[in-house]
């Protein structure tokens, strides 16, 4: 059986919220509240925040999780992942999940269903989760990814434009990605040996590389939203959700 890990990619510098890793909520750091809903998972082995900023590194050890420190020039949290791995007594075959450091309002049931796939299929090198929208507004944000897959469940592009374009189905069905993967041990450094691709690029979207150098991801539809806090606005109505919430959101 193949042990499951979680690595949270950290980092304080961002165009739209700096810092907002250590952003409160409900007096303690957003990361804080990340590495707590992780926790709650009964398949994780191990939690450990990666990061390159020393600001970070003092709040999680303050609050009692792993740190790895890894280098400032990371194309992405997956090759942040890559890093830290090595510091990690893990086999080829262990499954390490990316939650990312902004998502305070993760579901553990979240992290169990990306992991499936991986641990039902030793041939599966990355698997990932979208979420049918709902919120009206998110089809046309940048901000929510949209993603499009084939019928066997494996991803065909991730966009920020509004993916597919309807123009004869009159009541489409649109997907959000999850900044949540889970990959074999053995594909990351894989991934981080890749050359940076042109969609990628233009994307700003790291999910991007695997799929433009050959690579399958498997897609995983959940029936919950993580909502990802990427502006000071977000965080508002995440921590409105955090005090509200009586179990699973998914509407």
């Amino acid at each position: 059986m193949p042990r499951v890990v979680c690595i949270i990619p950290a980092r304080y510098e961002s165009t739209r919220f700096a810092g907002k890793p250590l952003a409160d909520m409900g007096g303690n750091p957003m990361i804080q509240r990340v590495y707590e809903r992780v926790m709650r998972c009964r398949l994780i082995r191990e939690v450990a925040v990666a990061t390159d900023d020393e600001r970070i590194c003092r709040a999680v050890e303050a609050f009692g999780c792993r740190v790895i420190m890894t280098a400032a020039t990371h194309r992405s949290g997956t090759d942040r992942i890559a890093e830290a791995v090595d510091s990690m007594d893990l086999e080829d075959e262990d499954i390490v999940v990316n939650v990312q450091g902004d998502q305070p309002l993760v579901e553990p049931a979240q992290i169990e269903e990306v992991t499936a796939p991986l641990l039902h299929d030793a041939s599966l090198p990355f698997a990932t989760l979208v979420y049918e929208i709902r919120r009206h507004e998110e089809i046309t944000h940048p901000n929510a990814v949209k993603v499009v897959f084939d019928r066997d469940g494996f991803a065909l592009y991730f966009s920020r434009s509004t993916i597919p374009f309807a123009r004869n189905d009159k009541d489409p069905r649109y997907y959000k990605h999850h900044g949540i993967y889970a990959y074999r041990r053995s594909f990351l450094p894989v991934f981080a040996g890749l050359e940076t691709g042109r969609l990628e690029r233009i994307e700003s979207l790291e999910q991007l590389r695997a799929i433009e150098h050959g690579y399958r991801i498997k897609v995983v539809i959940s029936e919950y939203d993580s909502p990802e806090v990427d502006t000071p606005e977000e965080l508002e109505r995440a921590v409105r959700e955090m005090t509200g919430e009586s179990g699973p959101r998914g509407a």
